[in-house]
């Protein structure tokens, strides 16, 4: 059965796809707008850990649209949870049997509810898998020491392909700089760069 994962390049949807790996033939997907080519950083970190990858193309008209709802709002998370459930809707469209994603159980965003599990599985006739949903980030980050090699470090500095190493350039496009520092609060990201 294949497996088509959201890939962003880092701790989370790595240890994902490696707990699919026994059961699936996972393939490693980064959805992107085309605003920058950082998706090439997720293509990297799926070949150092052994996966096959493909680039996902999302709508730019979802990301401004998720940009308005950041400004709006004054933080990322409803724009962030809309681009991913964009992103898992154009992915079950695609020729997998199960889509999947890294997010954990203490996950604020992006998240799933069941209904919108089921919704998904019911109209694209997929499976929906979150191998993570029963972790916390404890837990992942006891596992992911013991297995993989990962950077860690600010937002701003680190290699990945998430939605918001795209949704930050395309914030500063549309609003100037400094709006990318009003939206966004400083926090750190992960990208592997191997296994142990």
């Amino acid at each position: 059965m294949r497996l088509g994962l959201l890939y962003s390049g880092g701790k989370d949807s790595t240890l994902a796809a490696l707990l699919c790996d026994e059961f699936y033939d996972v393939t490693l997907v980064t959805g992107h707008f085309g605003v920058t080519d950082d998706w090439e950083h997720a293509r990297d970190a799926a070949e150092a850990v052994g996966f096959p990858f493909e680039r996902l193309e999302l709508d730019r008209e979802v990301a401004e649209d998720a940009i308005s709802r950041m400004r709006a709002d004054g933080f990322p998370r409803n724009g962030i949870q809309q681009v991913h459930e964009h992103a898992l809707e154009r992915l079950a469209a695609q020729e997998f049997d199960t889509i999947a994603d890294g997010t954990r159980r203490d996950d604020r965003v992006p998240t799933i509810s069941r209904a919108q599990a089921q919704s998904l599985e019911d109209r694209h006739d997929v499976d929906y898998v979150a191998p993570l949903s029963g972790f916390g980030r404890n837990a992942v980050d006891r596992i992911v020491e013991s297995k993989l090699s990962v950077t860690v470090g600010p937002s701003e500095e680190i290699r990945r392909a998430d939605y918001e190493a795209e949704l930050r350039p395309l914030l500063a496009e549309l609003d100037g700089p400094d709006a990318v520092s009003e939206v966004f609060p400083d926090h750190d990201q992960t990208y592997v760069t191997g296994t142990d």
